[in-house]
């Protein structure tokens, strides 16, 4: 792999199909490495929708995910995907994924497929923001910057490691709150270079999955944001616990290879606990998708900084 590629994401959501032990179906995918603890939560969530979608052959698209995180996942290690095949009908299906590893379940979706239908169309408006030219890259940001818990394999992570350039608005949060202290900002996002086939995913599909893969690595800044929290912040604790994400509409043809605008803001912060959500636009204000997710957050402050999940 060169070290500006989107070969990690592609990797993350090739499944092995494997023999069924709990449910209908299973495949099998190993986690991509990263410079924490755990696994990122995107491997998670891209790999149980893809597994999700080889599960259904008969056309329907994928609608909408309700993941659970309830264990951390080991960097660089398989995770088991086991589908169960809920229903199908003539207009949806639904399929409950869970995810294994070491024997112990740590994530389970249900996720929902339509096959579509004419009816009446409406969608949130592409907020009137600057494009990405003349914004830095993550890489361009944090070139002779140091500071916090920043290491070198977390700036190279953040940097080349996560198969997408990501450009802030107002500014990013790795090493502190860039702009103002307010509970909306704005991601936008592309592939470093044209997303590869994925064996047994359509374009379609491996599209599908790289905004589920994305969309967790920016969704709690807005919170951090506005709470004046940072990446690299001494004692600061997070964690993905649940996550929704609605498809509205499917990505045109190249698409994914192009910028996204993915608008985000926060949503609540209480007892260790954040909730923030995003939509997908394209540049042309074509609302794509829509993401909730609510995130633990320990800091130093709190007594339970010193704990885990």
């Amino acid at each position: 792999m060169t070290d500006t590629t989107s070969e990690t994401f592609t990797a993350a959501v090739t499944l092995s199909p494997a023999q069924a032990q709990h449910f209908d179906l299973a495949f099998t995918a190993v986690t991509q490495p990263c410079p924490w603890p755990k696994a990122y939560g995107g491997d998670l969530v891209a790999q149980a929708a893809a597994a999700a979608m080889r599960s259904v052959e008969d056309g329907k698209r994928l609608h909408s995910m309700h993941s659970y995180f309830m264990r951390p996942a080991e960097i660089g290690r398989e995770v088991r995907y086991e589908v169960e095949l809920l229903r199908d009908g003539r207009g949806y299906s639904t399929r409950q994924v869970r995810g294994y590893q070491n024997g112990k379940q740590l994530y389970v979706c249900l996720a929902n497929f339509a096959t579509g239908e004419a009816g009446s169309s409406f969608q949130a408006v592409l907020p009137d923001l600057p494009g990405p030219d003349g914004l830095p890259s993550s890489a361009e940001y944090l070139a002779d910057r140091t500071g916090g818990t920043m290491t070198a394999a977390s700036k190279a992570y953040w940097s080349t490691g996560r198969s997408f350039d990501m450009r802030h608005l107002p500014g990013p949060v790795y090493l502190g709150v860039e702009g103002a202290r307010v509970p909306h900002q704005a991601v936008w996002v592309r592939p470093f270079d044209a997303l590869r086939p994925v064996e047994g995913l359509t374009d379609a599909q491996r599209d599908t999955a790289a905004l589920a893969y994305v969309c967790d690595y920016t969704i709690l800044e807005p919170v951090l944001r506005v709470l004046g929290l940072h990446w690299a912040q001494e004692g600061l604790v997070t964690a993905s616990l649940d996550h929704a994400m609605w498809f509205h509409r499917a990505l045109p043809p190249g698409a994914a290879d192009g910028w996204l605008l993915y608008a985000q803001q926060a949503d609540a912060a209480e007892a260790g606990r954040g909730l923030g959500s995003g939509r997908f636009f394209t540049p042309d204000g074509t609302h794509l998708a829509t993401v909730v997710q609510e995130g633990m957050l320990r800091t130093a402050g709190t007594d339970t900084a010193r704990g885990g999940r």
